[in-house]
């Protein structure tokens, strides 16, 4: 049977179609995967790797980390994956463990905050005590610790992906000219806070990297090493504590919800504000201010304002990505 004319031509378009579309999918495909954990470690890898990778982030926006069982789902991604970018410090040890469990044998497993300090640059503090053995692992919420992870993931990218070495050099340039940006102006918004003040309680030790760069004192967090609520002695303790050092503010964390948090400000004669964030970027994965730099300027703003200083220094910060598309 003939087809007629105008019908072999829809044919011939159907088929062409179908094998542009399973063209595209190849070369969707033929992007590196690249598997990592929370969204402050998505977007550094993003930015590096432009659109020669794929990245996979096992743990939702606004979850705990340090909680976080993966599920069988992420089984498949690790298998697949081409290499694997975790925080390490002991943060992500389920991920860890189903890592070295599921990830093919020629599959690096890069553990950014090993790499980046050494152990006599750990921090250990109310939320992650020495006895416990795992040191404060909120090493990128410090622009100069973030360089670091770029740092390493241009280098392990560049050894899965040579050909890719120069294009992941260029964006890694770019986007640590960023963080040094986003470092001289925190420095700048901070030096502002009356020096009375400089003080930060927080609800999880989120900013024990970050602060000392900048002349902040980390006075404690509430929450336990155990992710708990704090005992009734505790936040006795804590009270007397805020009131001794004359704090004049504390902050929580949308992820860390909690009720004490507002007892213990009321009792102490602090102001409470609940919108700093370690891992949660602005918006949704997509939007242009879902970044690192768009979190922390967020965050030191924050700060800056509620402890007394002016944070005018960030009005204006480019806070999208210094990555973009190719044409």
């Amino acid at each position: 049977m003939r087809l007629h004319p105008a019908l072999s031509l829809s044919v011939v378009a159907i088929v062409c179609s179908l094998f542009i579309a399973a063209c595209g999918d190849d070369a969707q495909d033929d992007r590196l995967l690249v598997v990592t954990t929370v969204a402050p470690l998505r977007n550094i890898i993003e930015e590096v790797g432009g659109d020669r990778i794929n990245v996979v982030a096992l743990v939702p926006e606004g979850t705990n980390s340090h909680t976080f069982d993966p599920p069988p789902s992420a089984v498949g991604e690790i298998e697949q994956a081409d290499l694997i970018i975790i925080n390490g410090l002991n943060l992500e040890l389920p991920t860890l463990e189903l890592a070295e469990a599921n990830a093919a044998d020629d599959t690096p497993i890069v553990l950014l905050g090993n790499l980046a300090v050494s152990p006599d640059e750990y921090v250990f503090d109310f939320s992650f005590p020495e006895e416990g053995g795992n040191p404060n692992p909120h090493l990128w919420t410090a622009p100069h610790l973030a360089v670091e992870y770029t740092e390493i993931v241009r280098g392990e990218l560049s050894k899965v992906d040579p050909e890719g070495a120069g294009y992941y050099s260029d964006n890694a340039d770019l986007f640590i000219a960023r963080l040094w940006e986003l470092d001289e102006a925190i420095a700048e918004a901070t030096a502002t806070i009356p020096e009375a003040h400089r003080k930060l309680i927080t609800y999880h030790d989120s900013f024990p990297y970050f602060a000392p760069r900048y002349g902040l004192e980390i006075i404690g967090a509430i929450q336990p090493s155990d992710f708990s609520e704090p005992a009734p002695r505790e936040v006795a303790d804590l009270i007397g504590q805020i009131r001794d050092a004359g704090v004049p503010a504390i902050f929580g964390s949308e992820v860390f919800p909690s009720e004490v948090l507002e007892t213990i400000a009321e009792e102490a004669g602090a102001v409470q504000v609940s919108t700093l964030s370690d891992d949660d970027l602005p918006g949704t994965p997509g939007d242009p201010e879902n970044t690192l730099v768009g979190m922390m300027v967020e965050n030191v703003r924050t700060m800056v304002t509620v402890l007394g200083g002016d944070a005018s220094a960030l009005d204006g910060f480019d806070t999208g990505s210094t990555w973009q598309p190719s044409e």
